[in-house]
């Protein structure tokens, strides 16, 4: 939201009028959603957005300043789903609601309007209820904070839904990188950031909400004030020591969360520091090319994610994005989860049991929030008791495994944590919620009737009322039958009128006239009905009445006072949803690991790549599934006694060059996320970055062509790889002419080998580049194998040692399709060109020899037009062509024919 008002003129106009543009005011750049009644009503401005937007009819209510006013609305029951649509099309939104019961405001005068104020404001980054989130997916929250003319900075973030909050160091070139692992949904950035910073931020925005703030929120000494008075200490020592930057940043999301929940603050965790150097950084582009969480047209089926993916909870499918996006770089740490894994995956029956207690477990961490945001219902509580029933289990669970051989650390703490022993247990916070809580509960406190029998007398009075009043309605009915002698009168309730006597239309005089005309008073004449009351019926009317709002009076205070108790475990509880969340990802893995022949890989500090047998855990999956026969495996050894190695991969399209460049970044960022891997055995050295470059693509929003995006991503690639990186490279070079195309590669492989020295994979069509292994030791020439059999070309996507013989383009275009006619005139030329290619090899060209920079290789001498004339004649089929082809092919030996 940024420091706009509305520019409305407020004179002259309602009292309502007034309020709407004084609420509209504050609420500046936001959609206002304006309570009246039952509905939700945006105007001005606000209601020609929402109206395009949500595709809702657009109307007219009064004037101002001599204009119509437009108009819509959306019902209050059902707002959620409109106003998940305007959040998914940028939008922000305030909640305005009615803060006073109409009966206070009509004593103020019959003109008063009901006070109203915004409750709430809604925006990408602070979403908390489940119809507004995805299960399976986090909805960060962060900030960036700049110091010193940005030679210090930090990134905070949180996610208001969970309660986490993390901090880190940051540079401005590793603001996008931070920002692209934690899929963030909503960024702030202060509004008076240098131009060179603003403009970088603004990048930042292409993929996630930019919410500009005011300076002062990212002030350092105010962010350790909000941090002091939320968690409620009188240092911070506790938590670690931060600086200017990291407390300035975490100030910001503090900051934020107040204005846009008006107050309200979700229960968060205490603040953790996320090291840069513990996680794998691996950039967008590079995310993007191997589809780790989604596809590159926005799909989440065909992933990485998707393929992977056997969790059972939201939390737990949110947890192993997460680890995909920042595997980590720490050896015993990967080795822990690893540990978790194999104990899991070692007995089958155990492992179902945690798996369906895991199912049956609510969002405890989801839930908890809405509660400390007073955002919560009854269910809310529900799913709190139940997660810790679920948590109590679980725990019992890994004990049994315990009998056997002693729990990995990582199990055993989370045993611990389900079961908060350091804390003393859940046991009397659970027991508590399962006397107070009734077994059918509405969705809303206010609604009543969710405080179980025998827990409080003042709800119990109520109900004994109630049941007594259906007693006593149900007497009175039969009373009333008998003295009126009419057999369809009935005793009825709604809100309006409370309790009353109805009749149909034509017996209706009887009850007008006397005698009974004394006993029953109109109160309704309908087309269907006629209804009356009685002093009886309003008496009971009134006494119901006034016990129901003394109970639901008293339910309000147990709720309060139930979330205050359950408040006082927060901490606790969240670490027993981080630790269920964190199981279920290791049993997903396990269970993986059963189903798909999964192995643990080797990992340590080493430069290590040893692969055998190692196969893509997407394409698998999807060659099963369409039938397709097996995937063919295979091995990749980028490392010996001499340290890190090259291969330079060449075969032809369709030989499955891509799939195995990205098969084994995949393998490695699975192991290191703590995950067993699909191949018959792994050795892996950890990798600090993983970069990948497969695929064409344009940034045309940039003003980037396809060979230009190729060219800055692997400028990238080059200035930022280290020893410890491992880089998959595909056809660099290939948006250019010929010569300039194998310049780049040839320099690129040069660079990669003996400056970065790297491991790393380099597929290419330029076969000239397989004579560099006779000078760069640590490169190595494989190939997918290709056999020829009459005539056709049989792909067996084997990886085998060696150069390709040559690239068969013609023979894939042959399969793909092209006419028979355009094939053969390509083998044509393809023997002309072959004929007049040099014989000598790629360091005899000039472009490659030590010659001077001005020299370029001689340009081919074209052929006679009487020879291409012959040519062409040669590669006509005439029994192939159609009456079209034969006509395009009889202009074009005219237009040669002409020029001999």
């Amino acid at each position: 939201m940024d420091a706009s008002s509305p520019d409305i003129e407020d004179a002259a106009v309602t009292p309502m009028m007034a309020q709407y543009l004084e609420m509209k005011r504050a609420a500046r750049d936001a959609l206002l959603f304006y309570r009246m009644g039952d509905f939700y009503e945006l105007f001005f401005d606000d209601a020609v957005k929402a109206s395009a937007a949500l595709d809702i009819t657009l109307t007219k209510r009064g004037k101002h300043q001599g204009q119509e006013i437009p108009m819509c609305g959306v019902p209050h029951h059902a707002y959620e789903a409109y106003l998940a649509r305007l959040i998914r099309k940028g939008f922000n939104v305030a909640i305005c609601e009615q803060v006073e019961d109409p009966a206070e405001a009509k004593k103020r005068g019959s003109k008063s309007v009901v006070r109203r104020d915004i409750v709430r404001y809604v925006t990408p980054g602070t979403l908390t209820e489940d119809s507004l989130l995805e299960a399976g997916r986090s909805n960060h929250l962060a900030a960036i904070a700049m110091l010193r003319g940005g030679a210090e900075a930090a990134l905070a973030w949180t996610d208001v839904s969970t309660g986490e909050l993390f901090v880190r160091p940051t540079t401005l070139a590793e603001a996008r990188l931070h920002a692209a692992s934690l899929s963030l949904s909503e960024l702030i950035v202060p509004d008076n950031a240098e131009e060179n910073w603003a403009a970088a931020l603004a990048e930042l925005g292409a993929e996630f909400k930019t919410s500009l703030q005011p300076g002062a929120f990212f002030d350092s000494r105010a962010g350790e004030r909000r941090l002091l008075e939320h968690f409620k200490l009188g240092s911070l020592d506790g938590f670690g020591q931060f600086s200017r930057a990291e407390l300035a940043a975490l100030g910001a999301v503090l900051a934020y969360i107040e204005l846009t929940q008006v107050g309200r603050m979700p229960a968060l965790r205490p603040p953790r520091r996320a090291d840069a150097s513990s996680a794998m950084t691996i950039d967008q582009a590079t995310r993007a090319s191997l589809e780790l969480l989604q596809t590159q047209s926005g799909a989440r089926e065909g992933s990485l994610a998707a393929a992977i993916d056997r969790t059972v909870t939201g939390p737990g499918a949110r947890l192993l994005a997460a680890r995909l996006s920042a595997p980590l770089t720490d050896p015993d740490a990967i080795n822990a989860r690893l540990d978790c894994v194999e104990t899991l995956a070692r007995e089958e029956r155990p492992l179902t049991a945690i798996r369906e207690a895991l199912s049956g477990m609510p969002d405890l961490a989801r839930a908890l929030s809405r509660l400390s945001l007073e955002r919560g219902g009854p269910r809310d509580l529900a799913a709190i008791r139940d997660g810790l029933d679920s948590a109590r289990e679980i725990a019992s669970l890994l004990s049994g495994l315990n009998r056997t051989a002693p729990l990995p650390t990582d199990l055993a703490r989370a045993a611990a944590a389900l079961e908060a022993r350091e804390k003393g247990g859940f046991s009397a916070l659970h027991r508590l919620l399962t006397e107070a809580l009734a077994d059918s509960l509405p969705m809303l406190a206010r609604d009543g009737g969710f405080i179980a029998r025998d827990f409080d007398p003042g709800p119990d009075n109520v109900r004994l009322l109630r049941d007594e009043s259906r007693r006593v309605i149900a007497g009175l009915e039969a009373s009333y039958r008998q003295q009126t002698d009419l057999r369809t009168l009935k005793i009825k309730h709604n809100n309006v009128l409370g309790y009353f006597v109805e009749v149909p239309p034509g017996q209706a005089d009887r009850l007008i006239a006397p005698p009974h005309s004394a006993l029953f008073i109109h109160r309704q004449t309908l087309a269907s009905a006629v209804r009356f009351t009685t002093t009886e019926l309003a008496d009971l009317d009134s006494k119901i009445a006034r016990a129901r709002d003394e109970a639901l009076e008293r339910e309000l205070e147990i709720f309060k006072r139930l979330v205050g108790d359950l408040m006082m475990s927060a901490d606790e509880i969240g670490e027993a949803a981080d630790a269920a969340a964190s199981l279920d990802v290791a049993a997903g893995f396990a269970v993986l690991a059963r189903e798909e022949a999964y192995v643990r890989p080797s990992i340590d500090r080493s430069l290590a790549f040893d692969i055998k047998g190692g196969r893509h855990p997407v394409v698998e999956q999807a060659l099963r599934k369409a039938g397709s026969g097996g995937f063919t495996a295979n091995d990749c050894a980028l490392a010996d006694e001499a340290g890190a190695k090259l291969w330079l991969v060449t075969g032809p399209n369709m030989a499955g060059k891509s799939t195995f460049l990205r098969q084994n970044a995949l393998i490695a960022i699975l192991a290191q996320a703590g995950g067993y891997v699909p191949a018959q055995s792994a050795h892996l050295g950890v990798a600090d970055r993983v970069f990948s470059r497969v695929g064409a693509a344009d940034d045309l929003a940039r003003g980037r062509s396809t060979f230009m995006v190729e060219m800055v991503e692997t400028a990238a690639i080059l200035n930022q790889a280290s020893e410890r990186a491992l880089v998959i490279l595909d056809e660099i070079g290939r948006g250019t002419s010929t010569f300039d195309g194998l310049s780049i590669a040839w320099a690129t492989v040069e660079h990669l080998h003996n400056k970065v020295r790297c491991r790393g994979l380099f597929a290419t069509h330029y076969h000239e580049l397989t004579a560099l292994s006779a000078s760069l030791q640590r490169l190595a020439n494989v190939s997918m194998r290709v056999r020829e059999w009459k005539g056709e070309v049989v792909f067996l996507h084997e990886v085998v040692n060696g150069p390709a013989d040559r690239s068969y383009g013609v023979a894939v275009a042959r399969l793909a399709g092209l006419p028979g006619g355009g094939v053969k005139r390509a083998e044509a030329v393809l023997a002309l060109l072959e004929s007049q290619r040099q014989s000598g090899s790629i360091s005899d060209l000039p472009l490659f020899a030590a010659a001077a920079p001005s020299e370029s290789p001689p340009e081919p001498e074209p052929a006679p037009r009487a020879s291409q004339l012959a040519e062409a004649l040669s590669a006509l089929d005439p029994d192939a062509l159609t009456p079209r082809e034969a006509l395009e092919s009889l202009y074009r030996l005219k237009l040669l024919a002409d020029d001999v």
